[in-house]
């Protein structure tokens, strides 16, 4: 497959800049790839594409405030994107400007925090080594910005917009976006109707929105994220298949983790990293569903999509979906596919 077979036109205006209010007055496209059907809804009214015995597991981790502006130690800006933590202060970054910042150079973040480069890293991101006079966390939540697509134009009045409403697990450098559509009242709701929640772990990182520079899409190398699956979600995911239910994930990223932790046999609990890549052609064992955003052309997510629904059924609904206005990417609509082909 070529990486052309999974581009699409869209006009630069539908980049949703700012999130709707509430959260769950988005758009639905409600998918059904074995029917060819698509429907139009708002997000709100999910419930009516559900049954009791469904379960839906969700990506609880929290976006860190990741993105740090500072000064070079020759003069001139830098800035630091901290995708995850190795050893002690040292943190795997995306660094500009990288012509700048080669291993020996230092970034200082006012006068309590200093970067320096320590390694170059295999996708092009550098291993930063952190001093500081304090206790880093608390440094890097008063000094760190919230690290927004970079399409994504508007400066965030609320930076919790850019965080699900059940977010813990702190250690992500982009958010489970599929879940910002969910309020607590609606989560509390299908709760009431008989549908389960689950939660599991997946710290965003460069895996997830590294492009694909490949024009062979199986050329493609993905990057090793963190994740962890609780025994009581494993448990509730084999309970809700003995039962019937469908198994729904929550975004692409409770997607990759549910599936990165199967197996033939079924579902494992624990803790691993993943550099699982979905693309048309996987054959998915654990999950049934998905509630998705709309994604980049050319991009990882929308292969994993066309893997779930089909490559031509989801390049029309993303065609209807621009011929409709819907809002695209982070802060966009959303879209149901209520079963796998």
């Amino acid at each position: 497959m070529l990486l052309t077979d999974f581009d699409y036109d869209l006009p630069p205006e539908l980049i949703a800049q700012t999130p709707v209010e509430p959260r769950n007055a988005s758009r639905l496209m409600v998918l059904d790839p074995r029917r060819k059907t698509i429907e139009h809804r708002r997000f709100y009214e999910l419930a009516d594409f559900l049954n009791p015995g469904d379960a839906l597991i969700f990506n609880d981790t929290r976006v860190m405030p990741a993105r740090l502006i500072g000064e070079r130690a020759g003069g001139g800006r830098a800035e630091v994107l901290l995708l995850k933590r190795l050893t002690g202060d040292k943190w795997e970054a995306l660094v500009k400007p990288g012509k700048r910042l080669k291993v020996g150079a230092t970034v200082r973040f006012g006068q309590r925090l200093k970067a320096t480069v320590a390694a170059n890293t295999d996708f092009g991101g550098r291993v930063v080594e952190f001093s500081y006079d304090g206790i880093f966390e608390e440094i890097l939540e008063e000094l760190g910005e919230t690290p927004l697509p970079p399409y994504i134009h508007e400066k965030l009045t609320d930076k919790e917009r850019y965080q699900t409403v059940y977010s813990r697990q702190q250690g992500s450098a982009a958010a489970p976006t599929a879940g910002l559509h969910f309020t607590k009242e609606q989560m509390e709701e299908l709760k009431a109707r008989g549908i389960a929640l689950g939660f599991v772990t997946l710290q965003v990182g460069l895996g997830t929105f590294r492009p694909v520079k490949t024009e062979n899409i199986e050329e493609h190398i993905m990057h090793r994220e963190y994740y962890s699956l609780p025994t009581e979600t494993a448990q509730l995911i084999k309970e809700t298949k003995a039962r019937g239910g469908r198994v729904i994930a929550v975004g692409t990223t409770s997607l990759r983790t549910l599936e990165a932790a199967s197996t033939v046999s079924g579902i494992r609990a624990g803790s691993d990293s993943t550099d699982i890549f979905i693309y048309p052609g996987y054959e998915f064992k654990t999950v049934d569903a998905l509630i998705t955003n709309f994604h980049l052309p050319k991009s990882t997510l929308l292969m994993l999509v066309s893997a779930f629904a089909g490559r031509e059924f989801m390049l029309e609904a993303y065609a209807k979906a621009a011929a409709a206005k819907y809002r695209f990417f982070s802060f966009g609509d959303a879209m149901f596919i209520t079963g796998r082909l």
